[in-house]
């Protein structure tokens, strides 16, 4: 452990413990977020394994730079984490043999809130092992997307003790619009997968929807105006076909590897608690199938390249071939 750890008095809470906060994982999501925070006013202690993440970070808003997720909760009272999986959160929380971890630096009155997309089942698990240790935690996923970050208008989706996520209300108004209450530990990570999930049968029937309309002599432009204005207007058609399908940039910012995890995530609640569910079954298999095709470095809207190729046809609006 670090001096400035050691100086550090865990038996109380700091002063002024809301404006106080550490996070950890300074992604695509997490950096607008961890940004908007300091924006807000409030005092932040940041890691990441990336060190230019972090050294970008510190640079532009005077957060405090951190050698190990340890020495982040030594500086705060609220520490967040945004990371890929859930065994990367315990990696960070409990420490392992390259860094301490969170409760290694906590004060008996800290909370945490892991921000990710992971399992109910790591994070009620995670929460009963760090609540031996005096430490409190709130599941608290995310939805809007990279735009929704740098807005400040994601949709906080939390999962916990009420008066634990009552006390967060000056962070979440910092990085989101609305926060909604699931229930216990472990909800809000369940209603993320699950929300998740939809959205992905929203892409993929709109992407099969646009195929077979273009084989049928419908412009897929004008398909898109037919569902955008009509019963079949879903999230993926008003903000991922125009946007990075027809431009042929498929740079949503959100990984496939990441919506291929989600879904893995929905299926397994759904076999756990014996939903017959054939469109999700379905769903999280083409996702996984375009994950194994497209590779890591794929954005989710990629998959309709992989559909594309499947049905040897590429959407052409407006009647021009895509280059």
């Amino acid at each position: 452990m670090s001096e400035s750890e050691e100086r550090v008095d865990r038996s109380a809470p700091k002063e002024d413990a809301m404006r106080q906060i550490g996070f950890i994982g300074l992604g695509m999501m997490g950096g607008p977020m961890a940004r908007r925070l300091a924006a807000a006013g409030m005092q932040l202690a940041v890691y990441d394994i990336e060190r230019e993440r972090m050294s970008d970070l510190v640079g532009d808003t005077g957060a405090r730079g951190c050698a190990t997720p340890a020495e982040v909760a030594a500086f705060s009272d609220v520490v967040i984490t945004m990371l890929p999986t859930g065994a990367t959160v315990a990696k960070v929380v409990l420490g392992d043999g390259d860094a301490a971890g969170v409760i290694a630096g906590m004060n008996e009155a800290g909370l945490i809130v892991d921000m990710s997309s992971v399992a109910p089942e790591e994070t009620r698990a995670l929460g009963a092992r760090i609540a031996g240790e005096g430490v409190r935690m709130v599941d608290a996923p995310v939805s809007g997307g990279v735009a929704g970050a740098v807005a400040g208008t994601l949709t906080i989706i939390a999962g916990g003790e009420r008066k634990d996520i009552d006390s967060c209300g000056e962070i979440f108004a910092a990085i989101g619009g609305r926060t909604i209450h699931t229930g216990p530990l472990g909800t809000g990570h369940a209603a993320k997968a699950i929300n998740n999930a939809v959205s992905a049968a929203g892409l993929i029937a709109a992407s099969e929807a646009l195929i077979v309309g273009q084989r049928a002599g419908v412009d897929p432009a004008v398909m898109l105006e037919v569902l955008n204005t009509s019963s079949g207007s879903n999230h993926a058609t008003r903000n991922k076909i125009d946007q990075f399908v027809f431009s042929r940039t498929f740079a949503s910012g959100f990984a496939l590897s990441l919506m291929a995890k989600d879904l893995d995530i929905a299926q397994g609640l759904a076999e756990r608690y014996q939903v017959e569910s054939d469109l999700l079954s379905r769903s999280s298999g083409l996702v996984a199938a375009a994950y194994r095709a497209l590779g890591n470095g794929a954005d989710h809207t990629a998959i309709v390249q992989w559909l594309e190729e499947r049905n040897g046809t590429v959407l052409s609006p407006n009647g021009r071939r895509a280059s």
